[in-house]
């Protein structure tokens, strides 16, 4: 009843939100008088305010069409190419990058946002870098004779895409998918596979949610998994093609976030009103593109979100040595050959400082040389892998980071 619930308060909303934009657009156009007159301005801005804040959205585009290098424009190419039910991977590229570029495989988070959230990671690594990433699925688009997706089948897929860019890959994961993905580090090296990454960098990531414990992993341990599986997990409706999966909506993963920064998704909305009321359409739209992407979320499986859930945030099994994928204990320290840099925020509110560094403690088998650590000042969560400190400050000491390591594993291997 939760889901039906909700898809028929996003019909109505729906439905208000397109009035409310003609509202707006007949209040503010210049043929009419009342734009010009009393609260008519105040009464257009209000009404746009409300139009975007209720419109539905879908799957949001990359969009990465060029980037700026050396003061010239160079074009970017964007493919899928590998595609697999519960994921494809996303090749770009841009022209006259050099020879034997380095290939970064990028892990987006599958925690209720799409793979475009890190459209600004993509963008910058794309300079220098041949980028892949995990475009995960709607998991309410997703069949059910698709079958079943959780932490065992996350790390297979890395994997796989692994094997399939090759040898020498450079795998950045940020936030959530750093545990699978150091498990799958693990995995490969102790199987000795050919492409186990050269390196693997983890941005605020959960490796140790008792180091530091924030909010959400406070509200986590609150409450046992029956909770979780009896109050957040609900049925696909008919109308989509997963229907009748279980998952953990994407609506439920964004009220959790709103209500955590209640007061500041609400002042942001406020000064878009002033910034609408004055004509200031600059600073209004980059607001709107920010909510446009934050707003836009997608369904995760409910085997993966739970066993998530206990695996990380309640029962720590990758720091107690626990952790297991299919039926074996994964032991990391057999990582011996992937260098690993921790990046972490200063005010990260999502993932506490010592969470992702506690990595390099428990990579034992790992040389000290091989492993590196980055506090970014005054960096929150997001502005670790977006924004302008991302670009300019923590974006290249990653390229050093994968520069100075993937020359060295060439080295070796010739």
């Amino acid at each position: 009843m939760l889901y039906h619930a909700y898809e028929l308060q996003r019909a109505w909303l729906g439905g208000v939100s397109a009035w409310a934009s003609i509202g707006a657009e007949l209040m503010s156009n210049p043929a009419m008088p009342m734009g010009y007159m009393g609260l008519g301005p105040y009464a257009a801005s209000a009404l746009e305010v409300f139009a975007h804040a209720t419109q539905p959205r879908g799957k949001p585009a990359f969009n990465i069409d060029s980037v700026e290098v050396g003061g010239t424009t160079q074009a970017v190419t964007e493919a899928i190419v590998r595609s697999r039910p519960f994921g494809d991977l996303r090749r770009f590229t841009r022209e006259g990058l050099a020879e034997g570029a380095p290939r970064v495989l990028l892990v987006a988070p599958m925690s209720g946002h799409y793979a475009t959230l890190l459209r600004g990671t993509v963008e910058r690594m794309v300079e220098t870098c041949e980028v892949y990433i995990t475009d995960w699925a709607d998991a309410k688009m997703v069949p059910a004779r698709a079958g079943r997706f959780d932490l065992d089948d996350y790390i297979d897929y890395l994997v796989d895409f692994l094997a399939f860019i090759g040898e020498g890959t450079h795998m950045i994961a940020v936030c959530q998918p750093s545990v699978p993905a150091l498990a799958a580090t693990a995995v490969m090296n102790a199987a000795r596979h050919p492409a186990r990454p050269a390196t693997l960098t983890m941005m605020g990531g959960p490796i140790d949610t008792r180091r530091s414990p924030t909010t959400v992993n406070d509200m986590a341990m609150e409450r046992p998994i029956e909770w979780f599986r009896h109050n957040v997990i609900a049925t696909v409706p008919m109308q989509y093609a997963g229907s009748g999966r279980r998952v953990y909506p994407g609506f439920l993963q964004l009220a959790g976030f709103m209500s955590m920064n209640l007061g500041n998704h609400m002042m942001s909305h406020y000064e878009m009103f002033k910034h609408l009321t004055v004509g200031d359409e600059a600073s209004a739209d980059a607001t709107k593109a920010f909510y446009d992407e934050y707003r836009s979320v997608c369904d995760m499986t409910a085997e993966f979100y739970l066993q998530t859930v206990e695996e990380v945030f309640q029962k720590h099994s990758l720091p107690n040595g626990t952790f297991v994928h299919r039926g074996a204990r994964v032991d990391l320290g057999a990582i011996r050959d992937t260098a690993i840099l921790a990046v972490e925020g200063e005010r990260d509110d999502i993932s506490g400082i010592g969470q992702t560094r506690a990595a390099l403690d428990l990579a034992t088998g790992l040389a000290k040389s091989k492993k590196e650590y980055l506090l970014a000042e005054g960096a929150g969560h997001y502005g670790i892998f977006n924004g302008s400190r991302w670009r300019d400050r923590i974006a290249p000491q990653v390229e050093a980071f994968i520069e100075r390591h993937g020359a060295r594993r060439l080295r070796a291997a010739a």
